[in-house]
């Protein structure tokens, strides 16, 4: 459960929504709280985190034209080996949450309180997976 006290500081990752678009989705009241710091890119994701501590964060999948694809929401299809493959030239927020977990190691740093709002469900559970293994991972040391 995320902790919504309102002077929390918190980074919402999304190429297009704001927060508030979020919450018409998933239900989660913290998207209407009004003191996110937006950013749009993989960029601007790896300036913040290195700029300020976020308690948290929230994490879009697809953040460049390139990966919406209608794949990614076909079970049949493997939406993943576009990573694999190199059809993906942009970060997506997959790549951002690889990144904090080097920045949260390499500093010795805690893992902020994570959501994922994503609308792809395979990016959504990607993201989901890897933090929640880092998370054990801490845990166990």
């Amino acid at each position: 459960m995320i902790n919504t006290k309102n002077n929390m500081k918190k980074l919402y990752l999304d190429d297009i929504r704001m927060p508030v678009d979020s919450f018409s989705y998933t239900g989660n009241i913290i998207y209407n709280e009004k003191d996110w710091v937006i950013v749009r890119d993989y960029d601007e994701f790896c300036a913040a985190i290195k700029f300020d501590e976020f308690e948290c964060i929230s994490f879009d999948h697809d953040l460049a034209d390139e990966h919406y694809r209608d794949s990614m929401y076909d079970p049949d299809e493997h939406y993943s080996t576009y990573y694999d493959d190199g059809t993906f030239t942009e970060k997506t927020g997959y790549d951002c949450a690889r990144w904090l977990v080097e920045y949260c190691m390499d500093g010795n740093k805690p893992l902020p309180q994570f959501l994922v709002h994503s609308m792809n469900p395979v990016g959504k559970k990607n993201i989901e997976g890897l933090l929640s293994n880092f998370q054990k991972f801490r845990k166990g040391i």
